[in-house]
């Protein structure tokens, strides 16, 4: 094992390494040896999804911070940034995340959160990394009542749901919004329907009957269609489609048509300039964001900064910046004046809360960005070299650029979590945009595939 940590944990199909029940237990006991530095509280949240395999991961971890000393705090199933809420809540020294997010059942992961409900710094990855590697903790053994106890934290959810209700402003309600929810099977089926109904809003919800291995399958923030022909069939206002583990939001408008984080992150950003509710009057993206976000951007005089892909990069960017909005086009947005990391209820949240507060369809606040053709390619890979050491592919992308000139881009990158080159083509033209991206896509196959 060189390196067991990707961009957002560890990841991987489950039963099989990294993801497997001795992993976890040794991942645990690792955890659980870098908290027991600080003094008086020892304590580990830990959550899940609805995946199959969340049971034997949820024991193994519980087992290895336990036999390490610490006690364990259970909360079931319930979205990521819960979690992250519950560890600060609870005064715990981490958070521990039994998801895989937006990926298939099969797959499964584990993410860390510090006590401050901040994802672990790659520091203290790489810590239990070396930790794992050289054993060097295998003769700690705690005996007799210093062994760890795990307790089942009940009131959790209830928690989580009142600290989301309480980014709404407190002098609106939702009443007469009608909306759909897409919990993709996964950790939001039982909070988002509860906040959403609470604060007023008629609510139609799909895909919440989470089996084990139904979640992300065909719905979601992934896959809308679902969601966009109940919206229509329901005359409702909004859709609102989450992901597997719940930090992502995707929407679909009164008409049925998806509007990415991009559209969100504008519409939101808007709204706070024109409150002055983002004193820095800066946004966070990322090279993944559409060309016509820059666009909108820019004829609001709203500042923005790309950080690099991923949330945690993202965050970072925000606080050294003092930015308090920030995101993905992918739907993973930080809301960071209510929470340390992405959520998609607090999300969805402020977004209803400016269709609220202006009177405008969902359609209608859109307007202000128009999106550039953009195609985006997933090609699975078997080995992933440095992309500048590739002739060919540097080639390609030579000539894709010189042929969009500044009426568009080219992005290409490795998937963090997942054996995937991703291709990114933004061009003036649909026909032109997926021309190039096949030509791209045609030669990363042919040598990375």
């Amino acid at each position: 094992m060189e390196k067991l940590f990707g961009t957002d944990g560890i990841r991987g199909m489950a039963n099989i390494a990294p993801l497997t029940a001795e992993m976890a237990l040794a991942v645990g006991r690792a955890t659980a040896y870098i908290c027991k530095r600080h003094k008086n509280r020892h304590r580990i949240v830990i959550g899940k999804d609805t995946r199959l395999s969340g049971y034997m991961l949820e024991n193994a971890l519980t087992a290895g911070i336990c036999s390490m000393g610490v006690d364990v705090l259970l909360v079931g199933p319930m979205p990521t940034p819960g979690i992250a809420f519950i560890t600060q809540n609870m005064r715990a020294d981490a958070g521990i995340v039994i998801s895989a997010s937006h990926n298939p059942y099969q797959d499964n992961g584990i993410k860390i959160f510090s006590a401050d409900g901040i994802k672990l710094s790659y520091n203290l990855e790489k810590e239990i990394e070396n930790i794992l590697i050289t054993d060097q903790i295998n003769h700690i053994r705690p005996t007799a009542d210093e062994i760890g106890k795990a307790y089942r934290i009940d009131d959790a959810l209830g928690r989580y749901i009142v600290f989301c209700k309480n980014t709404f402003p407190s002098d609106m309600s939702l009443a007469g919004m009608k909306i759909v929810l897409d919990c993709a099977n996964g950790a939001s089926y039982k909070a988002a329907p509860i906040i959403f109904s609470e604060l007023g809003a008629e609510v139609t919800t799909i895909h919440n009957t989470p089996d084990g291995t139904n979640i992300n399958a065909d719905c979601g923030s992934q896959f809308t269609s679902d969601l966009a022909a109940k919206v229509r069939e329901t005359k409702s206002h909004i859709g609102l489609a989450f992901d597997g583990d719940g930090d992502r939001l995707i929407t679909v408008d009164e008409n049925g048509n998806e509007l990415t984080g991009d559209h969100i992150l504008v519409i939101c950003a808007k709204f706070a300039k024109e409150n002055n509710m983002n004193t820095s009057n800066v946004v966070v993206t990322t090279p993944m964001s559409n060309f016509g976000m820059r666009v909108a951007l820019r004829e609001m005089n709203i500042k923005y900064i790309e950080a690099e892909v991923g949330d945690r990069n993202v965050l970072e960017t925000m606080q050294k910046t003092g930015c308090t909005i920030g995101g993905e086009q992918s739907g993973h947005l930080i809301f960071l004046n209510h929470h340390t990391t992405g959520d998609g209820i607090i999300s969805a949240l402020q977004l209803t809360a400016v269709m609220k507060k202006s009177g405008k369809k969902l359609s209608e606040l859109a307007d202000v960005m128009k999106v550039m053709p953009q195609k985006l390619v997933n090609v699975t890979v078997n080995k992933k070299p440095p992309l500048e050491n590739i002739p060919e592919l540097n080639k390609a992308i030579k000539e894709a650029e010189s042929r969009l000139g500044n009426a568009g881009r080219v992005l290409i990158r490795y998937s963090g979590t997942q054996p995937l080159c991703r291709i990114m083509v933004e061009g003036p033209t649909e026909e032109l945009t997926a021309r190039l991206t096949q030509s791209l896509t045609d030669v990363v196959t042919r040598v990375l595939s």
